[in-house]
C-alpha cells in the first residue's frame, strides 16, 4: 500500500511539473501555455498564406497577442459581454475550407480553426459595440486625412487621382478604423497597467520544446 501511494505521489509530481513546464505566460490568474502559443502561430501561419515560425522572436509576438486576448476577454466577462455561439462562426469555416482545404498540413484541426474564426467575429463585434460609438471625426479631419493620402498617391505615381468627393466615404472609413485602432491601443496600454503580466524566459528562447509541425 505504501509503495502505491509513493507512486501516485511521484506520478502526481511529474504531471505538476508537466503542466507548469507548459505555462509560458501569467495575466493574473489567467496562463498561457506553450502549446496555445504554438498553436497561435500554426493558425495565423496558414491564414497569412505563410510558413509557420517558431523562432523566439516569433512566440513573444504570438505571447504578446494572447496577452491582449485574455486582457479583452478578462474585460468581457467583467461587462457580462453577450459572446456570440460557436456555430456563428461556421459560413466562414466554411468558406475558409474551400479556398484553403489544407490547413491540416499546418498541425491544425477543424475544431482549432473554428474557434480561432471564432474569436475573431467575437473580438470584431466587442470591439464595435465597445470602441467605435465614442470614435467620431469631422469634416475637416477627414479633408486633412485626404491632403495627406493625396501626397501618398503622388508619391506613388497614381494617376488620375479621386477627387475628395469621390474619395470622402472610403477616407471617412479609413480615419474611423484608424481611430478605433487607436482607442483599442490605449485601452489595452491601461489594461496591461491593471495587470500582473509574467513571461517565462526560458520558453522564449532557442530550441525550447519541439513544434513537429509539418511545413505547408
Amino acid at each position: 500500500m505504501l509503495t502505491r501511494i509513493l507512486v501516485m505521489i511521484a506520478v502526481a509530481g511529474t504531471l505538476q511539473a508537466e503542466i507548469i513546464d507548459r505555462i509560458a505566460v501569467s495575466v493574473g490568474n489567467q496562463v498561457i501555455t506553450t502549446d496555445q502559443i504554438n498553436e497561435e502561430i500554426r493558425v495565423t501561419a496558414f491564414l497569412n498564406h505563410t510558413e509557420p515560425n517558431f523562432s523566439p522572436e516569433e512566440k513573444k509576438k504570438a505571447a504578446e497577442r494572447l496577452i491582449e486576448q485574455a486582457l479583452i476577454k478578462r474585460e468581457m466577462d467583467f461587462t457580462h459581454y453577450p459572446v456570440p455561439p460557436l456555430s456563428d462562426a461556421d459560413e466562414m469555416l466554411k468558406q475558409v475550407e474551400a479556398e484553403r482545404p489544407d490547413f491540416a498540413r499546418y498541425g491544425i484541426s477543424e475544431d482549432d480553426l473554428r474557434r480561432h474564426l471564432w474569436w475573431q467575429l467575437t473580438l470584431l463585434r466587442f470591439i464595435d459595440e465597445r470602441f467605435r460609438p465614442s470614435v467620431e471625426v469631422t469634416t475637416a479631419e477627414v479633408r486633412q486625412y485626404y491632403r495627406e493620402q493625396v501626397e501618398k498617391w503622388k508619391e506613388e505615381g497614381r494617376n488620375p487621382i479621386p477627387t475628395f468627393e469621390d474619395s470622402r466615404d472610403a477616407m471617412t472609413k479609413a480615419l474611423t478604423e484608424e481611430r478605433v485602432n487607436q482607442a483599442v491601443d490605449r485601452w489595452l496600454g491601461d489594461a496591461r497597467t491593471q495587470m500582473t503580466i509574467r513571461m517565462r524566459d526560458g520558453v522564449f528562447t532557442p530550441n525550447h520544446g519541439s513544434e513537429g509541425v509539418p511545413h505547408p
